[in-house]
């Protein structure tokens, strides 16, 4: 086609047309072999020249197969208002246009709020969803979250001996388990938002957990500081809090410390493995990370407990 014949073509059919800015080439097989774009036609110096000596042939397209996510990530780096979509054999056989990936990028974004949240997707609104509709995407994860909270009991049972000798550590254990639960949803979060924008592969592991692990060490240190100072000011001398002794506040400041380290390497390796393992690496966020940091949490507090106190 020469300039002239392609803008004649783009008022016959661009009535029709999701969008007219951007017209791909295609050769007689409907193979796509490049573009261009409405400004380069109407700027045209001459109407004759063929579209082929100034098309660019540098075209980004994507598969019928390829994950509608993933094609939103591509217009949103890209800038693109479409992108074209070709078959096997590289056939064009339509576009995806901007707002088609704001739908998806919206869709792909509440399911993934959904799982993190530990509620099962759904594509209902929640005015339109009814109560046993909400209630089938709730008890699922609530079900396993319940179940699997058992192993927080267990670790508590097999320690209350402890516990009955020194009851002061009791008061403690709601802080070190939040603290701990809060700590690794902070990294699984990051790198679930970093992996789902394409910002991480999996090569990256290894760079993650290193950076990770150093920020423990300085969340760790400042908040054990501050539990120090908290617990002999206000437990101790504000309360009088007789059981709480300077070893107690040390036992527990270790703990926190420790429990933020681990917290942080454990939130961000779960995404990495649900990946690995091609599940979507918002299962591992928040329920599912504090179920497992609570349990870790108790047996490091325990284990220094029964080091320095018994």
């Amino acid at each position: 086609m020469t300039v002239a014949e392609a803008i004649e073509k783009i008022k016959r059919v661009g009535t029709d047309s999701e969008t007219i800015y951007t017209s791909y080439v295609t050769d007689d097989k409907k193979r796509l072999i490049g573009y261009t774009t409405a400004k380069d036609l109407l700027l045209a110096k001459d109407s004759t020249i063929l579209i082929r000596e100034f098309m660019d042939e540098n075209v980004i397209s994507v598969t019928t197969e390829t994950d509608q996510e993933e094609v939103a990530q591509m217009l949103s780096k890209y800038n693109f208002i479409a992108l074209p979509v070709v078959d096997k054999e590289n056939r064009m056989v339509g576009i995806v246009t901007y707002d088609d990936a704001m739908d998806i990028i919206e869709e792909e974004a509440t399911e993934d709020i959904e799982i993190m949240a530990g509620m099962s997707p759904s594509d209902t609104t929640y005015l339109r969803a009814t109560v046993f509709e909400i209630f089938k995407q709730r008890i699922p994860w609530l079900s396993i979250l319940m179940l699997s909270a058992t192993f927080t009991g267990i670790i508590i049972t097999s320690f209350q001996n402890k516990l009955a000798a020194c009851v002061a550590l009791t008061a403690f254990i709601p802080m070190l388990t939040g603290t701990g639960g809060n700590s690794g949803t902070q990294s699984s979060v990051t790198v679930i938002r970093a992996l789902s924008l394409g910002e991480l592969e999996l090569s990256d592991v290894i760079k993650v957990v290193w950076k990770e692990i150093r920020t423990a060490v300085l969340c760790g240190l400042t908040l054990a500081i501050l539990c120090f100072a908290k617990i002999l000011i206000v437990d101790k001398l504000l309360m009088h809090n007789d059981g709480v002794t300077v070893y107690v506040a040390l036992v527990v400041c270790l703990t926190m410390a420790l429990t933020v380290l681990v917290a942080k390497i454990i939130g961000c390796l779960l995404p990495f493995i649900a990946t690995k393992l091609g599940a979507d690496p918002a299962v591992m966020a928040s329920p599912f990370i504090s179920t497992i940091v609570d349990a870790t949490s108790l047996i490091i507090y325990f284990m220094i407990a029964s080091a320095i106190l018994f």
